[in-house]
């Protein structure tokens, strides 16, 4: 079953974008080099902190980053338990940084397929950011917005009078979590790989030919801009004042 988190302060969530990145090309970046596809993601821990430090000067509330999915389990044994160990130095290092840089982190995904011990770093870790108001910063793993979206339906069938906001709240896990604004996918894949479905149903998206080890903040400012560039109408008309949707 799909493990969600308790829910928290959304405030700095509510004025400020929400953007998701699927993080893609850590073990191109690594073989164009030489390098063994582990030492890729070992960079791509690197471009976190430099993204995570950008976003918030950048205008960004909200960061999701698609870390490791459902369908990753089928990579060789060998990769996943490297990522795995990743995933718990990062839980061990960062947090005393994202305390002090305000950075709320939240988990999502499945945690009881985590191997022993992860699970109960993410608990800690979220309990010690908890304050954070600077950046919500999440992170999925083991995760899956069809799989999201299917156990929130299943919920759903115990709550009386559910609305989309209701609904919304069953899928993410938090009451009040805006939607997505802006998706990035590096490496020039132009996917989006069962990342985000419900949040994301009118976010716009940038996809850049850069490997995510490579990624600065240069680049989120660049995908950024091309956002603010572009006329968001969500199903309306600019040139017209939108029409409340019919009641059902």
């Amino acid at each position: 079953m799909q493990s969600v988190s308790e829910p928290g302060s959304t405030a700095l969530s509510n004025d400020r974008l929400h953007v998701g990145i699927i993080m893609d090309g850590h073990g191109r970046w690594a073989t164009r080099r030489g390098l063994s596809r582990l030492r890729g993601h070992e960079a791509g821990v690197e471009a976190i902190r430099r993204v995570v430090e950008a976003a918030p000067d950048q205008g960004v509330g909200t960061l999701t980053l698609y870390a490791f999915s459902t369908d990753n389990w089928r990579r060789p044994r060998a990769e996943v338990a490297g990522l795995m160990t990743l995933l718990r130095i990062y839980l061990a290092r960062e947090v005393e940084s994202l305390v002090r840089n305000g950075v709320r982190l939240t988990v999502i995904g499945r945690r009881d397929r985590l191997p022993d011990g992860i699970a109960t770093a993410i608990g800690r870790a979220e309990a010690a950011t908890a304050d954070g108001t600077t950046l919500h910063l999440r992170i999925a793993v083991d995760y899956s917005a069809r799989d999201a979206i299917l156990n929130a339906a299943i919920k759903a069938r115990q709550v009386p009078g559910l609305d989309r906001e209701a609904f919304s709240a069953l899928v993410t896990g938090e009451a009040g979590l805006r939607d997505v604004d802006l998706i990035v996918r590096t490496s020039g894949e132009q996917r989006l790989s069962d990342f985000l479905l419900w949040e994301g149903a009118y976010a716009e998206l940038h996809f850049t030919p850069r490997m995510w080890p490579e990624f600065d903040a240069e680049d989120l400012a660049t995908a950024l801009a091309s956002f603010h560039r572009r006329e968001r109408r969500f199903g309306g008309l600019a040139a017209l004042p939108l029409e409340p949707a019919p009641s059902l």
